[in-house]
């Protein structure tokens, strides 16, 4: 089971998610971040109540975060897999774009 609760903000959409995000779930999130992300405003994807995941549901997870959606989560275990998720995109992001070096003259 799960429960997809929607905040439109003046600066943001929030989208809470609670239940399980596993298997035939995924796509119910990710279609309802689709329409958050259409309306053009930054999107923050709080998992609250999320007693389960799958590998599916983590994937998910990584692609919201590469697509710019805010994660966060309360709970022990979600919040580890979503601090984890945002390590992942930092080191991704650090090793894409390393620092600009200055030329050495010769």
């Amino acid at each position: 089971m799960i429960r997809i609760l929607t905040t439109d903000h003046p600066a943001a959409t929030e989208i809470t998610i609670d239940g399980e995000l596993v298997g035939e779930y995924v796509e119910a999130v990710q279609n309802s971040v689709d329409q958050a992300i259409g309306q053009k405003t930054p999107v923050h994807l709080f998992l609250r109540d999320v007693g389960q995941m799958d590998e599916q549901g983590r994937t998910l997870l990584r692609h919201l975060a590469a697509r710019g959606v805010e994660l966060s989560a309360s709970g022990l275990y979600t919040s580890y897999v979503v601090a984890e998720i945002r390590g992942e995109l930092a080191r991704r992001l650090t090793v894409a774009d390393p620092p600009m070096l200055p030329k050495m003259s010769t």
